[in-house]
């Protein structure tokens, strides 16, 4: 009996399937060109991800050739606390996709027990029951047969939602990296600007100096000395204002790599002069560039396994059960033959009237489904979007930057003419003032394109991926891994860097 039954079992679990739809991965909107990047736009049309590992890889913030960032970044996957808190959100994912698979497995059980007791007595007499000790040691077996694929489908579930969760990791980290970069480009360009606003200042006192001894000599009114004193001090306090958001973009780095404000400091730097070329590519790459697409994608593989869960519990569950053990009043000759009792056979479960339940489930996962499709499709859009802005804004700093020099450069020009105008009794001190305002305005524009020309690139290659490839997410082995899992490939190495500059 037991192997007519092994052999009927075999064949039940040899023919199972898995009830539900075959995932196919949605179709998302990728135009053949990006507008911002040619002179027209191209029509949109839909193409399906596959995952390309041809792209060279890398650290991508190399390419802006600073040492001080370079490390910086290094600390960004090690010690910021958000992607610690991403790393552990995958790992719990990770459990859940194993703790999934183990319903594949039969699970035993035993629950041994010493029970004494005692009850009226059977004989006509009335007289006491005896009281009797019962010795038992059962070893309990169920295990489901998977023959509708409820337990694949949601293993299917779990394994996709911990590879969304890794996606998640890669997705966080690139953007913390992305948030120091831009941090970082924006403190140079503060440095920058308190470096002209210093040098201006030291401009202005001498200029100071030359009216008061003018003024001595009888040449020109206190006025002048007035208006040239008022300047001065007016650039101080802007250079002295500069120190506060400084201080705050500096404070906000420290926690971007994990550190105290008061144990870290960044050393003055100006800013690069030109940001680097930061090619676009191909828009159908993009489906496989962006940590966050990979995630809403893998979220529509979850959400259709789990209309496979749904559909399955319209069919019969299958349970191969079994008990063995010992059971004896006595603990002498306990683990005899005699003393030995076992049962095994199978036990079919199904619901033949819940009120709707079940309809109510399949149809909550299909709107899931719909749901993570939109998701998905609007991700890849928004993705598009923040490309275009930022191609759009390069192509438009370059040239406001061109029109910034030649405006710095005509201020300049002005600017001496007033000075030797002046120097020649010709103005009066006035002319001067303005000229000095025209120029730094000009001058601290010009530092401040270039800030936002490095921010913008950052923002590009952030919106490119920054490097990541979707085959860098986890295959369904290495996410059933017990083994602890490694960081996002692509995205930052797990050493932490450090530089003598950066304390």
């Amino acid at each position: 009996m037991v192997r007519r039954i092994a052999c009927a079992l075999f064949v039940l679990v040899s023919a199972a399937c898995a009830v539900g739809p075959a995932y196919q991965r949605p179709s998302a909107p990728a135009p053949a060109a990006f507008k911002e990047a040619r002179p027209a736009a191209a029509p949109d049309d839909w193409k399906t991800a596959h995952p390309g590992d041809e792209a060279a890889r890398g650290n991508w913030w190399e390419v802006f050739g600073d040492p001080v960032l370079d490390a910086l970044e290094g600390q960004v996957a090690v010690s910021n606390l958000t992607v610690a808190q991403a790393e552990a959100a995958f790992r719990g994912a990770q459990a859940l996709a194993r703790g999934a698979r183990a319903s594949y497995l039969p699970t035993i059980s035993t629950v041994p027990s010493a029970v004494r007791s005692s009850g009226v007595s059977t004989h006509s007499s009335g007289g006491a029951a005896p009281t009797v000790t019962s010795y038992t040691f059962p070893v309990s077996l169920a295990w489901e047969l998977d023959v509708f694929g409820r337990v694949r489908r949601t293993t299917e579930a779990g394994v996709a939602g911990a590879q969304a969760s890794a996606a998640d990791l890669a997705a966080v980290t690139l953007a913390m990296q992305a948030e120091l970069a831009a941090d970082y480009f924006v403190l140079r360009g503060l440095d920058s600007e308190r470096r002209l606003l210093d040098s201006t200042v030291a401009a202005y006192q001498t200029a100071l100096e030359l009216t008061t001894n003018r003024y001595r000599q009888g040449v020109v009114s206190g006025v002048d000395v007035a208006q040239a004193q008022t300047v001065l001090e007016a650039t101080r306090v802007q250079a002295t204002d500069l120190g506060v958001t400084r201080a705050q973009v500096e404070h906000a780095i420290a926690v971007l790599v994990g550190k105290a404000p008061a144990e870290f400091a960044v050393p003055d730097r100006s800013v690069p002069v030109a940001p680097p070329d930061v090619p676009p590519g191909v828009p159908s790459e993009l489906l496989e560039r962006r940590p966050d697409i990979a995630a809403a994608e893998r979220r529509v593989a979850a959400a259709n396994a789990q209309i496979g869960v749904a559909k399955a519990a319209y069919f019969p569950t299958l349970t191969l059960g079994g008990t063995g053990g010992y059971g004896s009043s006595t603990l002498t000759d306990f683990f005899s033959l005699p003393n030995r009792f076992w049962s095994l056979g199978p036990a079919l479960a199904e619901t033949l009237f819940d009120g709707g339940r079940r309809r109510a489930t399949t149809e909550q996962a299909l709107a899931g489904y719909d749901a993570s499709v939109a998701a998905y499709r609007a991700s890849v859009l928004n993705a598009f979007q923040e490309i275009e802005d930022n191609l759009a804004a390069l192509r438009i700093l370059a040239e406001e930057a061109r029109e910034q020099a030649a405006a710095v450069a005509a201020a300049e020009r002005l600017l001496a003419m007033a000075k030797n105008r002046y120097v020649a009794g010709i103005t009066t001190y006035l002319e001067v003032v303005t000229a000095q305002s025209a120029a730094l305005a000009n001058e601290r524009a010009a530092v401040e394109l270039s800030t936002r020309q490095m921010t913008a690139s950052v923002n590009l290659i952030k919106a490119l991926g920054g490097g990541w490839r979707a085959s860098d997410l986890p295959a369904t082995g290495a996410v059933l891994s017990r083994r602890a899992p490694a960081a996002p490939q692509g995205v930052a190495g797990r050493e932490t860097a450090t530089a003598p500059e950066i304390r």
